[in-house]
């Protein structure tokens, strides 16, 4: 068996800081090192590892795959040092364990909301959540920049090597809309028929799902507009903008507060919910407390 490449922990530095700072010449700077000197130390530590850690073939530098993962381990080996030598001065370290929690922009907020009860119920922790597209956040837990993310659709076939996923929730679909639309509940689905739709953005699954349904059924719908934002989507359909297709449970407040008029229930139609963590060697706890309990 070939030796284990040994980690320059200089290079690893080294690393970080042209990473941070967007390029060798300002890495240079911050380090009072040579150019030169740091290109030379940089070119050694990726052949230390067998990878390109940056792509130079653009004009400017430019974080490879390798390069992402590496500085997300490189960020964490640096924060614990720095806690060591505070603790061996004496000085405050907090207790709280911080977990980092990517939400897709799809992915209804009251969910997002129980995940965070969750966490908070685990352990006294420091809970981030930040949203964006799907795609991106897996991004960032490929590169341990986030320890969690929850989306309504697993990890790609083709890109799920190194994650685990979970199915947390699987809840009924139903189309609402405002007080004016009340007369379609009457032969729902056949009434949907020239209807005006607000529908989810292309990358949710529901919208897809919905689609297929109306298809079957021969039902032709006016799409009025197609939003990312769960919340927006609820905005316009209480304001009578087009009637919505969403998950019961993301729609029952509004209905509670007659905001939202529940039309009717699309059969065999659902909105499922995953929870996505990276393999990684040192877990955090509060994300494998997730991982390993929460469901709806």
């Amino acid at each position: 068996m070939p030796a284990r490449p040994w980690v320059n922990y200089h290079h690893l530095l080294y690393f970080k800081t042209i990473a941070i700072q967007g390029g060798i010449a300002n890495a240079a700077k911050k380090l009072r090192l040579g150019q030169p000197t740091l290109s030379t130390q940089m070119k050694q530590f990726e052949e230390t590892l067998g990878h390109e850690l940056f792509d130079r073939s653009k004009r400017h530098l430019q974080l490879t795959e390798a390069g992402l993962l590496v500085l997300g381990y490189a960020s964490e080996i640096f924060k614990l040092g720095d806690e060591m030598v505070d603790a061996l001065n004496d000085q405050h370290v907090s207790n709280k364990v911080q977990v980092q929690i990517g939400a897709a922009d799809t992915v209804a907020k009251h969910l997002t909301l129980k995940v965070f009860h969750k966490a908070q119920e685990a352990f006294d922790c420091i809970v981030s959540i930040s949203e964006g597209h799907g795609d991106e956040l897996l991004r960032e837990l490929r590169a341990h920049r986030l320890d969690l993310v929850i989306a309504n659709y697993p990890p790609p076939v083709g890109e799920a090597m190194g994650f685990y996923a979970k199915s947390i929730a699987r809840m009924p679909v139903v189309v609402c809309g405002a007080a004016k639309f009340a007369s379609l509940k009457r032969s729902f689905p056949e009434s949907l028929e020239g209807q005006p739709f607000v529908f989810p953005s292309l990358q949710s699954k529901v919208r897809h799902d919905v689609e297929h349904y109306l298809k079957l059924r021969d039902i032709h719908v006016v799409m009025k507009a197609e939003v990312q934002d769960s919340s927006l989507l609820k905005l316009m359909g209480s304001h009578g903008d087009g009637l919505i297709p969403i998950s019961l449970p993301a729609a029952e407040e509004l209905i509670a507060k007659k905001e939202l008029l529940l039309i009717g229930t699309l059969q065999d139609v659902y909105d499922e919910f995953w929870l996505i963590a990276a393999q990684r060697r040192i877990q955090n706890p509060v994300a494998a407390k997730i991982m390993k309990e929460f469901k709806i």
